[in-house]
């Protein structure tokens, strides 16, 4: 085989117009592939720098001890580390996990040598995020992940994350002294809603809170379904996809939370009010120039009969609570609403956990414990008002 050129160094403009200088040079042939290796440097600011690291590169390649750099600082080994997490998570999770390093994690780990991460340093910076945000057990178990990833790939031994103390103590006494806001209607407040809801010259709105309130389905649940997905014989919906926000915040399609298509029985009533709003969104739709009777066509659609953006629910919402004083919910509440309402008319644990769709049993349970809590409050009064004394 032949001698093989030297490697040349070339310059390159940034986008801020200074220079910098660049090269490749070949490293051999990779014993397990049979193919020929070579890497490349940039980012020197001059021709001198770059030609003391391309000899340096050289005479260790000379003498056999030339290793290819590895991953050095925290951004480096997160940047490995979502190339694989990516794989293995929706895309609307993968987009709200790149946030969370972007607002969080990063600016405060980015720059970190790998190997000078310490407990003290993640311990700093647990606290800190403890202070300022309720999801701080989230943020650090997510900032954990990239030093596990290193972990691997043998980067590091151990993770200091798993010896930090977690400021449970803190937060408990800050719950205590806030009083959290329920996010939820009882019997009586959903009536007085819905029937406020229903005064507006807003079918669309007043059918998607119905259906929301009435079936306890997720709001993305809701916004993905298709007329085909309606069964109005057997008052049956299937709930098999989801709207969701992905990259470069475009909406699409995927599966449900959990994966798992569920079909949900339901009230004559809320049906009629759903087959009453296909007649009218024939009619207006029509209007628009779209025809609306094709089984796949979405329930819920905008003025150019494509997705509905997810925050128009909370401009909805908030318009009948403020006209009509009402409490204010989110329009998640009402999935809260119904599961609670559902445990006060006596569905099981196990029925109300398959017709919301929990995979974990623990997420219904916080809520029957929850009803179980107002149930004793009520009983106690219900005992004082029949002693009367």
């Amino acid at each position: 085989m032949g001698k093989k050129k030297a490697s040349i160094i070339e310059s390159y403009t940034l986008k801020n117009g200074q220079k910098r200088y660049k090269f490749q040079i070949y490293l051999g042939v990779d014993p397990l592939t049979g193919k020929q290796k070579r890497t490349s440097k940039s980012k020197f600011k001059t021709i001198k720098e770059a030609e003391l690291a391309l000899a340096r590169i050289k005479l260790e390649i000379s003498n056999g001890t030339y290793q290819k750099q590895q991953p050095e600082t925290y951004q480096d080994i997160y940047e490995l580390w979502l190339k694989q997490y990516e794989k293995t998570v929706e895309e609307s999770t993968f987009v709200k996990t790149t946030g969370i390093f972007k607002n969080h994690i990063l600016p405060a780990m980015h720059s970190y040598k790998i190997e000078k991460i310490t407990v003290d340093v993640c311990q700093r910076h647990v606290d800190e995020w403890a202070d300022k945000l309720k999801k701080f057990r989230m943020i650090k178990s997510y900032a954990a992940k990239v030093l596990d990833f290193a972990i691997k790939r043998g980067y590091i031994q151990t993770n200091p994350f798993a010896l930090v103390d977690m400021p449970t103590a803190l937060k408990k006494k800050q719950a205590s002294i806030e009083e959290k806001k329920e996010n939820f209607y009882s019997r009586e407040q959903l009536i007085e809603f819905l029937s406020c809801f229903e005064k507006e010259n807003n079918v669309k709105a007043f059918t998607l809170f119905r259906l929301l309130a009435f079936s306890g389905i997720r709001k993305g649940e809701a916004l993905a379904l298709n007329w085909k997905d309606l069964d109005f014989k057997s008052n049956e919906i299937c709930i098999n996809k989801a709207l969701s926000r992905g990259k470069d915040n475009k909406l699409y399609m995927k599966s449900t939370k959990t994966g798992v298509a569920r079909t949900i029985k339901m009230d004559e009533r809320t049906m009629a009010i759903l087959k009453d709003w296909r007649k009218k969104q024939k009619q207006d739709y029509l209007i628009l120039g779209f025809n609306t009777m094709r089984a796949d066509q979405l329930v819920f659609s905008n003025e150019q009969n494509e997705y509905l953006q997810p925050t128009k629910t909370r401009k909805w919402i908030l318009h009948v609570q403020k006209k009509y004083n009402l409490d204010t919910v989110t329009t998640h509440g009402l999935r809260h609403t119904h599961c609670s309402l559902l445990f006060e008319a006596g569905a099981s644990i196990k029925e109300v956990q398959d017709r919301l769709g929990h995979s974990d049993v623990k997420t219904t349970m916080n809520i029957y414990a929850h009803v179980t809590e107002k149930a004793k409050e009520a009983a106690i009064q219900k005992f004082e008002s029949y002693l009367n004394i």
